[in-house]
């Protein structure tokens, strides 16, 4: 599996190197944010781990450049107690976020988690992959989301929510299980990465009318994706 990794901290990025090299990645480093606009559209990597601020072009900028052409899982690297670049990276198309100075051990755990649901996504299970409900075509096998004929570009972990809510529609998915199925990791109080994926979707999506949004919050417990027929 190789690994882009994008930071201008090189001292951490070697450190990052070494441990994620031992667990038997391939990594390449960049240290600014045109470098790995460069890198991304030359050659193909299975993840980066992109630092929010870096030279030339901070990690906003690299990624939102990235999204307009490559649905790459991205974990970026944010400050910690900074709730802002989170909600900023997740809102941009981010797949997840790790604090920094991070725990090369989560880190590891998150790459694990994005990259297990890729796979998931890429190679799905015998059993009904594609989905018709008011407009909205959702073909799991080949990854694609078409909203009245036009598609949708989503990222990995807003196709695996998106993906989720449209098996169970009509029925409450709870948020506990959002972040245990889509982001591999169980829900902690006061992270609202789930509901800035879900706000990514909505606008996205769109609803059918003014009375008939797409997805539905349950307040205090989760998300239903409603099925309103012709």
């Amino acid at each position: 599996m190789k690994i882009l990794i994008a930071d201008d901290d090189k001292e951490l990025c070697h450190l990052l190197n070494d441990y994620l090299s031992q667990e038997g990645f391939q990594v390449e480093m960049v240290y600014d944010g045109e470098s790995a606009i460069r890198a991304t559209s030359k050659r193909d990597y299975d993840l980066m781990i992109l630092d929010v601020m870096m030279p030339q072009k901070n990690g906003f900028e690299a990624l939102g450049e990235i999204r307009q052409r490559s649905d790459l899982p991205v974990i970026m690297l944010t400050a910690r107690g900074e709730k802002i670049d989170r909600i900023v990276g997740l809102e941009m198309g981010a797949d997840d976020y790790v604090a920094k100075p991070c725990d090369p051990r989560e880190l590891v755990a998150r790459i694990r988690a994005v990259t297990r649901r890729t796979q998931q996504l890429q190679s799905p299970k015998q059993e009904t992959t594609k989905f018709d409900i008011d407009g909205l075509h959702l073909d799991l096998g080949n990854r694609q989301v078409l909203l009245n004929g036009e598609a949708i570009e989503c990222t990995t972990t807003e196709f695996e929510i998106l993906g989720l809510l449209v098996r169970k529609a009509g029925t409450l998915v709870t948020k506990e299980t959002i972040s245990e199925v889509c982001l591999g990791k169980k829900l902690q109080a006061f992270d609202r990465s789930i509901d800035m994926h879900l706000s990514n979707l909505r606008k996205k999506l769109g609803d059918l009318s003014a009375q008939k949004p797409r997805i539905k919050t349950v307040r205090g417990s989760g998300y239903q994706y409603l099925v309103w027929g012709e």
